[in-house]
């Protein structure tokens, strides 16, 4: 089976969103074993975003369905260096879409840029009323960095889960099977997660 791994390695010198916590690691050597110590927070590397990261009452990261970050999966690629994704580039792709990738010139990038691109509020909006119940992107942030906070609560209101800061540089866009596994950190507001996409050609 062709696995792709589009997880960013979590490391010390991830891409760290200004004001967030830079990830930190401590191995020590026990004598018969090791073992280590991790100062993070619930937004490092490749990471979900919960209701509750945005909406008040919302759900935690933990309370999100398995179903709704496991399945069927479409990665589409948006071409250009814009700073923010138009709903025109999403909406001829979103039909009978549950799950939705978006693949930019970020994902080969090793540190943080303000230009980085992200969904205008029209394209939320389009993920929104085409019924989708993930969306995720490679860059930093969903939205744009000049973003006042309304497409993280356009999506998120919805209850739509929000994955950040993939590595797409590895696979096409395309039909895949999608499997997005978070820790089950209870009532949290996101978690780092393992994102992995399977080639339809295996099933």
């Amino acid at each position: 089976m062709a696995w792709h791994d589009v997880t960013r390695p979590l490391t010390g010198g991830v891409v760290v969103f200004p004001g967030d916590h830079v990830p930190s690691m401590v191995q020590e050597d026990r004598g018969k074993y090791l073992l280590s110590c991790l100062h993070l927070s619930t937004h490092s590397g490749t990471h979900i975003d919960a209701p509750s990261h945005y909406i008040r009452g919302g759900a935690p990261v933990d309370a999100i369905p398995p179903g709704t970050l496991i399945g069927r999966c479409r990665v589409i690629e948006i071409g250009g260096k814009e700073t923010e994704i138009g709903a025109g580039a999403l909406v001829p792709s979103l039909e009978g879409v549950e799950r939705l990738l978006v693949k930019t010139w970020f994902s080969r990038e090793q540190g943080f840029r303000e230009d980085y691109p992200g969904l205008s509020w029209e394209a939320a909006e389009a993920v929104a009323e085409a019924g989708i119940g993930c969306v995720g992107i490679d860059s930093p942030s969903i939205e744009p960095y000049a973003g006042d906070g309304r497409v993280h609560m356009r999506l998120l209101s919805q209850g739509i889960a929000v994955i950040e800061l993939l590595d797409l540089s590895c696979v096409r866009g395309g039909e895949y099977w999608m499997v997005a596994l978070p820790l089950r950190l209870e009532g949290l507001d996101g978690s780092p997660c393992r994102v992995l996409l399977q080639d339809t050609g295996s099933w």
